[in-house]
């Protein structure tokens, strides 16, 4: 090993009067001014009030889910010609039911006919159409042959129609 040359004196002591360098302390997350603490206290009070509202449309829409549900037991029964005329008059009984969730049964439970079809109409934002119109005023009072007979596409335009008031309907808060 070769000796390391020697250095001058000035720059020798140059290099012992050198220190490390001096890192400055992490800059704080924390908000500095009152200022941005209430603006973080605003935003988490909206938050809060945005999951409470989410909350209360979740459990007020509890009927719409529950009629969807049986919604789909009656579209399957609609499938079979046998099983047809009772889930004509089942389907009938989910739109009375989910009304009934919804509206105060004085306002709905009496309902029949031209009526209960109005009612259907006045609370739908496009109007509910012949489809449901023909269920209530015909296929519900038909004999049991003439309705095992129906086209299949007429009882899936039934499901879809029904399936779009339930969940489109509009309720006054």
């Amino acid at each position: 090993m070769e000796p390391a040359a020697k250095l001058d004196p000035m720059t020798e002591m140059a290099l012992r009067s050198l220190y490390d360098i001096a890192m400055p302390a992490p800059v704080s997350w924390w908000p500095q001014t009152w200022g941005w603490a209430v603006v973080a206290a605003l935003l988490a009070f909206a938050a809060l009030l945005v999951i409470l509202r989410r909350i209360k449309r979740y459990r007020a829409n509890a009927y719409r889910r529950e009629a969807l549900t049986l919604l789909e037991g009656v579209a399957d029964k609609l499938r079979h010609p046998a099983t047809r005329p009772d889930a004509i008059r089942e389907l009938a009984e989910v739109l009375k039911r989910t009304a009934l969730g919804a509206w105060p049964r004085e306002e709905v439970a009496s309902l029949s006919s031209d009526g209960w079809v109005r009612f259907l109409d006045a609370h739908e934002e496009d109007g509910t159409g012949d489809t449901l119109e023909r269920l209530l005023d015909d296929f519900e009072y038909h004999g049991a042959e003439i309705v095992a007979d129906l086209p299949s596409n007429v009882c899936g335009d039934l499901v879809i129609a029904a399936r779009k008031w339930i969940e489109q309907h509009h309720v006054s808060a």
